[in-house]
């Protein structure tokens, strides 16, 4: 519990819990473990003994989130993420070099699939070795879940990066269900559909339609047009093809003052830009030929890969196997993976998931149950606020609760000794007004006094 409501109030080290912050909290009145009581290793301990009841932990807040606040769980989105070490850690095999969403290729991490409902309440979660693809954990994560919670029918939801034949194929076994991303590649076999018209519009500037599959599968497709999309992936490949056309203008130039001709040398250099501008590559027709003992460059645009461009522009395409579903009904649970994209950032940015300091293996999942089960705590508060009808974002929230304090008014006597009187502030109106609501107490005033 401690460490746990530590990481909730002010995300710290074991080390910094032990000998800053539980002295400096009102812990210790609360829940009435004495200050001498947390110190270090005792902390460590606790992370050993944690991490063995994880299984047994997530099953009992599923149940809680069902029971309290009426959760479903048929529909699950599931998204993977990465967090980096400082450190070496070479003693955990787990600690790897891969894709790093963090921006720090230069550090060891590990990867983490997690599971959420629509609301972004936490289902569980699995770590795996940081130089894992998103698409080889799927299966793992699958059979964990339904061996925890059963084989009901559930709606799996994924994107893109989780697909592959083989998950495919394992979604479509076993009755499960799904809405998954598809590669943008694969748009051009639905190019008929995107020019026609009878869209249904969601909302103002996102539209989508349904249509059969290809291969006359028992799935359905769901093309989807955003306006705001549109309007970034334009501007982007406007800003990449401005630096190709730079690029390739700077490097006609050089040819032309090269004395001996090295077209292996220009081609290379051509695909160099191409890659750090590959958005844009496929709407150029670069040719390269030595004339008059120089290198000659020269380009055009493809006419058709700008028109393809122009209309797949903001578009993207799902695919799932449920058929009485509306293509708004589907896009809407497809949509709701930006609750598990929440979830990792309030895990990195709010409960300093990122860096991990822990070397040992068992640390690290140690470490990481620690910050699900505060996640867990954040999503429950999010919930009481959302009864409350103050919204189902605590941070504001918790931001006001934090004008709570509790103080020691030390009075000093003329034998020396000082008397420590310990008392909670009074909350101002509108403060009180918010515990009211979330029906939340003030604490009681000690009523005992401290001799020092």
């Amino acid at each position: 519990m401690i460490l746990v409501v530590a990481r909730f109030c002010d995300a710290r080290s074991e080390l910094s819990i032990a000998e800053t912050f539980y002295r400096q909290s009102a812990l210790s009145d609360l829940l009435g473990v004495t200050a001498d009581d947390v110190y270090e290793n005792r902390l460590y301990r606790a992370l050993d003994v944690l991490v063995a009841h994880k299984d047994e932990i997530q099953w009992h807040l599923k149940e809680k989130f069902s029971s309290l606040f009426g959760i479903r769980y048929d529909i699950l989105l599931y998204d993977v993420t990465s967090t980096f070490f400082e450190g070496e850690a070479k003693g955990n095999p787990e600690a790897q070099r891969g894709y790093s969403r963090d921006g720090r290729p230069d550090c060891k991490q590990v990867t983490i699939g997690l599971v959420v409902t629509e609301e972004g309440i936490p289902l569980g979660y699995e770590v795996f070795a940081g130089n894992r693809h998103d698409s080889t954990t799927v299966e793992e994560i699958i059979e964990k879940m339904e061996s925890l919670y059963g084989t009901s029918q559930r709606v799996w939801v994924m994107d893109r990066g989780m697909v592959s034949e083989e998950n495919h194929e394992l979604l479509q076994s076993h009755g499960r269900r799904y809405i998954i991303g598809t590669p943008k590649n694969q748009l051009k076999k639905f190019e008929r559909h995107l020019l026609e018209k009878e869209w249904e519009q969601v909302h103002e500037g996102l539209e989508v339609k349904r249509c059969p599959s290809p291969e006359g599968e028992n799935e359905v497709f769901i093309l989807c047009r955003s306006t705001a999309r549109k309007e970034k992936e334009q501007a982007m490949h406007d800003r990449f093809q401005e630096r190709i056309v730079e690029g390739l203008t700077k490097l006609k130039a050089r040819c032309e003052r090269m004395r001996v001709p090295n077209i292996q040398k220009v081609e290379r250099q051509i695909g160099r830009l191409l890659e750090k501008n590959s958005r844009a590559a496929r709407l150029f027709d670069i040719t390269t030929a030595i004339v008059d003992d120089r290198v000659q460059v020269t380009w055009k645009i493809n006419t058709s890969a700008t028109e393809w461009a122009q209309l797949s522009d903001g578009c993207y395409l799902l695919r799932s196997n449920i058929m009485d579903w509306t293509g708004e009904q589907l896009w809407r649970a497809y949509i709701q993976l930006t609750e598990a994209e929440g979830a990792f950032r309030i895990h990195k940015d709010d409960l300093n998931l990122r860096p991990i300091w822990h070397q040992k293996t068992e640390r690290v999942h140690a470490h990481i149950l620690v910050c699900f089960l505060t996640y867990v705590v954040w999503k429950c508060f999010g919930q009481m606020c959302k009864q409350a009808g103050l919204g189902n974002e605590p941070r504001k929230v918790i931001e006001e609760i934090k004008q709570l304090t509790m103080v020691d008014v030390v009075l000093p006597t003329r034998d020396g000794v000082e008397l420590r009187l310990r008392r909670v502030s009074r909350p101002e109106k509108e403060l009180r007004v918010l515990l009211q609501k979330l029906k939340l107490a003030v604490p009681e005033h000690p009523d005992h006094i401290i001799k020092m």
